[in-house]
């Protein structure tokens, strides 16, 4: 079965304009919990016995939103906690998080532009999934591109609102510039791709696996220009799942028990990304070898290194650092508390779920 999401599009385009809309979300079938390869749900006698629940997810077709959601459900972690998980796809978070707002997705895992909407409140992280290095500044060196400085008055494409806008804002700067010495044309990941090879656009900022594709097609007349992992020890650019606060108030339970299998699939991700690779590539319908190219587009993290950093404050310092990005690029005008908008209360029973049933 399809589910589409057409009567949503208009309301996420027009919630999510303030910060950029990214393109129509386009279905997948909805994904049955208990997975096809993976493991099986527990049977011990002592298990816990949870009231069923399905809960619809919103992801971006690329391994840095997607790659743990599928591992969940291949390995069965989400029916071993009595969650039955409907995924569909969307080409950018603020879209994700317009979608939520309207009533039509109940969860969503974004990257790291649209957590400047969970600043400004309209929607509150509850599970960190990863730290992502997969946006790119790509150009044609046929434009006479072969620096940043030459980008200077040339045509960009971005998708305002989301993680490859804050690393073009970035790369730009290296060199002197801002967004004021380009012209930035809005388009989504699919866009960017169509329009680098068919020379429409000077340059792009976009991120795996779009930039993998151009990069092949164009060959010797693409150039990169920097990435978020030219940043990383200053930047941090976390994936994250968001609800909304309606959402989250109202089924707490729900949010911690998806979060503990999480942690689970991140576990097996992190040892297993190839396998992983071939598992989403199947359920985006992409090509296996392209997908595989992206297999280092992210830090997968652990569900034992999430106990550690949620302890010891670095999940918090990572959400305080990617603030001052914000405020930075003048994204939002001064930083607020992280605990307003980053529900540690889910993080924390997630990971002593976890670590109760590792135990």
């Amino acid at each position: 079965m399809k589910k589409t999401l057409k009567a949503a599009l208009c309301a996420a385009l027009a919630c999510a304009m303030l910060a950029g809309c990214g393109s129509a979300p386009s279905s997948t079938a909805p994904a049955s919990g208990s997975g096809s390869t993976g493991g099986s749900a527990s049977t011990a006698s002592d298990a816990p016995e949870y009231e069923r629940a399905t809960v619809r997810v919103a992801y971006m077709p690329n391994m840095g939103s997607g790659s743990s959601l599928i591992t969940g459900i291949e390995m069965g972690y989400f029916d071993e906690v009595g969650l039955d998980v409907e995924l569909t796809q969307f080409q950018g978070g603020p879209a994700e998080i317009a979608a939520m707002a309207s009533g039509d997705i109940d969860i969503a895992q974004i990257g790291h532009g649209a957590h400047a909407l969970c600043i400004e409140g309209q929607a509150k992280i509850f599970a960190l999934d990863l730290l992502g290095v997969s946006d790119e500044v790509l150009a044609n060196t046929e434009r006479g591109i072969e620096t940043v400085a030459d980008l200077k008055g040339k045509t960009i494409a971005s998708t305002a609102g989301t993680s490859a806008e804050i690393v073009l804002d970035l790369v730009l700067g290296t060199a002197g510039l801002t967004t004021d010495d380009v012209t930035v044309v809005e388009m989504d990941a699919n866009g960017c791709v169509s329009a680098m090879i068919s020379g429409q656009i000077d340059a792009c900022a976009t991120w795996a696996p779009s930039t993998t594709t151009i990069k092949e097609q164009m060959g010797d007349k693409c150039v990169s220009l920097g990435s978020n992992g030219d940043f990383v020890d200053t930047v941090t650019f976390p994936g994250s799942f968001v609800a909304t606060e309606k959402y989250a108030s109202e089924h707490e339970d729900i949010l911690v028990r998806f979060t503990q299998a999480l942690m689970k699939a991140q576990d097996y991700r992190a040892a297993n990304i190839e396998q992983v690779c071939e598992w989403l590539a199947k359920e985006i319908e992409a090509d296996p070898e392209t997908i595989l190219a992206t297999k280092d587009s992210g830090e997968w993290l652990t569900g034992e290194f999430l106990v550690g950093a949620l302890a010891d404050g670095t999940i918090e310092q990572y959400y305080d650092s990617q603030q001052q990005v914000f405020v930075d690029s003048g994204r939002i005008p001064e930083k607020v508390p992280v605990s307003d908008y980053v529900l540690f209360d889910v993080m924390q029973k997630a990971a002593d779920a976890y670590t109760a049933a590792k135990s």
